[in-house]
């Protein structure tokens, strides 16, 4: 059975939520100002646990409170429960220099990548200081998850190549992601006494586990760790074999592949993967138009723009 364990952080936390996108203004003029930083801390965890934008405006600024989703609702409430989870184990603050302090939560000190900045007497989060690591931590993580679903997609294509899914004694690939009720055309399918499980049956079993739920279709209308999936039905000339389609009269026999693409171009990922059946991941930063390529895309064909991924990665 495919092994479909992914990267998880519990150290993201709340600043997936909280502070998702870009921070371009170093100290808002209108963000909240604390006596202490242990009032710092208490906002930061009222904000957390009441899921308000509002309320975080209030504590980062106004110009904040449009940015605070990554782009996968499911990702951000899990993020909110770590944070929460870990500053009802503990929290604590540590002082550099006489106006600068950074606050740790949990059993193991987690340094909250936004520090607070002393200004007179009062203490404000200075968002524009973490900004860079926040962003850095999310996209690696995600990008890591995108890698491990890709891999798992081309070992559960050739899972599902072994067995004739559809009557037709045809060994083929599935043209979709999560197969339309009562069928086998997809490479998910809910369980069913007598039935095998699908091959990406673990990974979605994991994910509804995290509180994402499989659609029907052959891409998903959700993101999952911040990357949206897609089947790709043909290749270009720029690969091995020319340029042709994987469908043979409606029946995908003549290989697969795959899109990967960020949700949230610059906030839940930078990077767009491809693969096919060869197993070979490429690759690119395709920039701020990436969802609207990615989604444009409909052949595999990664030319010397894109970069291969390492094994090990």
């Amino acid at each position: 059975m495919i092994s479909f364990k992914l990267h998880h952080s519990l150290v993201l936390g709340f600043i997936v939520w909280a502070l998702c996108l870009n921070f371009a203004v170093a100290l808002e003029a209108d963000a909240q100002r604390f006596a202490s930083s242990e009032q710092a801390i208490a906002a930061l965890i009222d904000a957390a646990r009441s899921d308000s934008n509002d309320k975080i405006a209030v504590v980062f600024g106004s110009q904040h409170a449009q940015m605070f989703s990554s782009g996968d609702e499911v990702e951000d409430k899990n993020n909110r429960a770590d944070f929460l989870k870990m500053a009802e184990e503990k929290s604590s603050v540590e002082n550099d220099g006489t106006d600068k302090a950074i606050l740790h939560f949990g059993q193991d000190g987690w340094a909250f990548p936004v520090p607070l900045v002393k200004i007179g007497e009062q203490w404000q989060f200075d968002a524009e200081q973490g900004k860079t690591e926040i962003l850095n931590r999310r996209i690696g993580r995600n990008e890591l998850n995108a890698l491990a679903v890709v891999k798992a997609y081309v070992e559960a294509q050739f899972e599902y190549a072994q067995s004739d899914r559809d009557g037709d004694e045809l060994a083929e690939y599935a043209t979709k992601l999560s197969s339309e009720p009562g069928k086998f055309d997809g490479l998910y399918w809910e369980d069913q006494v007598g039935q095998t499980q699908s091959p990406l049956g673990p990974l979605v079993a994991q994910a509804k586990a995290e509180g994402y739920t499989p659609k029907s279709g052959s891409s998903s209308s959700i993101p999952y760790h911040g990357y949206f999936y897609k089947i790709l039905t043909r290749q270009g000339g720029n690969v091995p074999g020319g340029k042709y389609d994987y469908l043979i009269n409606g029946n995908m026999i003549a290989g697969f592949a795959l899109v990967a693409f960020p949700a949230e171009y610059g906030s839940s990922g930078i990077m767009t993967f491809v693969v096919n059946h060869q197993g070979k991941i490429y690759q690119k930063n395709l920039g701020a138009k990436t969802a609207e390529l990615a989604q444009a895309m409909k052949s595999y064909d990664p030319d010397s723009t894109w970069e291969r991924v390492e094994e090990g990665q």
